[in-house]
């Protein structure tokens, strides 16, 4: 049966993945932090993406560009005309919602009525009020001052995205790296929306991190190339453990394109409450490079040295969410069985992405079992991120690591003091099996298909 949200917010807060911000204060609306485990899994995400989409491909290159950016940027992009959501509130309780997703419901009888018309119009979440103010647009950025001075001189962004940074360091990445298209910038960092209405856990928060690939193509090339990343990025997912049924490609209608998007497909997961966005996949053409060409005076444009041309490239942009990976990585594996007639909680997660590949786990806190068990620590630390514990009984601390995602526990045991051996326990099919220490390190690494 799917995890419910209830329950996936309380395994990752019992267990340290992630924990409401400011709590002792009361907390903070739509903020959380990253607990130890949370720290580990959220890197592994990443550390997945950047080796699928650099580390094993010849024509990308990493990048990492500034949060705070001139407002110039945004002027260009468009973002200060067209970044907006529209914003209506409820006359009754007065709570201020996104116009566009307020959710349908039967309109209420007007006084006289003698029945319900039967039509669907907007209903507030909060008091189910069907009155609103009229719809404005609200600019979803975060505006701050650089300097002393609090004017409109000093006037900058918290960036929305990270794709700007890539654009505007376009014809220094050409320069220095002398790369042909097709070729791509990388990026793992920050973003900020001020979003109106955040909710879902770490679905939909104001401060995310982002994982943005902008992939420059020769302009009859990109349908292609839009097509060919469509189909990487869903890949991607399913290599790492998420049932394909659980994933979707959803293509954009006309009147859902951004302002710089000819087509956009997003690849959507199968969350508690319905189908949600996981990564979106866009054809964003030359509006960029143009824009800020246009703007700076500055020529964004490859040339070609073979033919003598010059154009401006086209872009394809696979954008994903740390968070919303994190999570989608945690439902898909959330499940649960029956070991020797007892129930357990376990997270099926893709050695690549559980916080721990490997627990060591002596038998008894006895001085010379924990002397070895320390020695195979060491011996794994090289091979794996590990956890160690010797603390309560055995079997508790195998349904600990089940329920938190560790693929492999490791057992030191008595009978390790004299026959140089240990136990490998499979977290999925619960199978052990008796290692020599001397090739425990090359045994766990072929276990986790590293």
């Amino acid at each position: 049966m799917p995890v419910s949200m209830d329950e996936l917010v309380r395994l990752c807060k019992a267990r340290g993945f992630v924990y409401p911000s400011a709590e002792i204060y009361g907390g903070f609306r739509s903020t959380y932090d990253y607990g130890p485990l949370g720290v580990l899994m959220a890197r592994n995400v990443k550390d997945a993406w950047w080796r699928s989409m650099v580390q094993m491909r010849r024509e990308v290159v990493g990048l990492d560009a500034a949060v705070l950016s001139s407002p110039k940027i945004w002027e260009a992009s468009g973002h200060l005309q067209n970044f907006t959501d529209p914003l209506v509130d409820c006359k009754a309780c007065k709570m201020r919602w996104r116009a566009d997703e307020l959710p349908l419901a039967a309109k209420k009888p007007s006084p006289g009525e003698a029945e319900p018309s039967g039509q669907m119009v907007p209903t507030c979440p909060n008091c189910g009020g069907q009155d609103f103010t009229g719809a404005r647009p609200f600019n979803l950025m975060f505006k701050t001052f650089v300097g002393p001075v609090e004017d409109e001189g000093a006037v900058a962004y918290l960036r929305p995205e990270t794709a700007q940074g890539h654009f505007v360091n376009f014809a220094n990445v050409v320069q220095t790296e002398h790369l042909v298209p097709p070729f791509g910038t990388a990026q793992i960092g920050k973003s900020f929306r001020n979003e109106i209405t955040p909710g879902n856990f770490v679905f939909r928060t104001r401060e995310f991190e982002q994982m943005e690939l902008e992939y420059y193509v020769p302009p009859a090339d990109a349908d292609r190339w839009f097509e060919y990343w469509c189909n990487e990025r869903f890949s991607w997912y399913v290599r790492l453990g998420i049932p394909k049924e659980m994933l979707r490609l959803r293509p954009h209608t006309k009147e859902e394109l951004s302002h710089y998007s000819s087509a956009t497909v997003d690849i959507e997961f199968a969350f508690p409450w319905g189908w949600g966005e996981l990564e979106g996949i866009a054809n964003r053409t030359d509006y960029d490079l143009k824009a800020h060409s246009a703007a700076s005076g500055q020529a964004l444009e490859y040339y070609d040295p073979a033919s003598g041309e010059r154009y401006v490239p086209y872009v394809i942009e696979p954008a994903a969410g740390v968070a919303r990976a994190m999570m989608a990585f945690l439902i898909a594996g959330y499940t649960s069985d029956e070991v020797a007639g007892e129930r357990r909680t376990l997270l099926r997660l893709h050695p690549r992405i559980a916080p721990f590949q490997v627990a060591v786990l002596p038998l008894s806190k006895k001085e010379n079992l924990v002397s070895l068990a320390q020695e195979v620590l060491a011996l794994l630390q090289p091979v794996a991120m590990c956890d160690y514990d010797e603390t309560r009984s055995i079997g508790r601390r195998y349904r600990r690591q089940d329920e938190i995602g560790t693929p492999l526990c490791v057992t030191v045991d008595f009978g390790s003091l004299e026959d140089k051996a240990v136990t490998v326990r499979d977290r999925d099919s619960t199978l052990q099996e008796r290692v020599p220490l001397d090739r425990l390190a090359e045994v766990v690494a072929a276990r986790l298909a590293w």
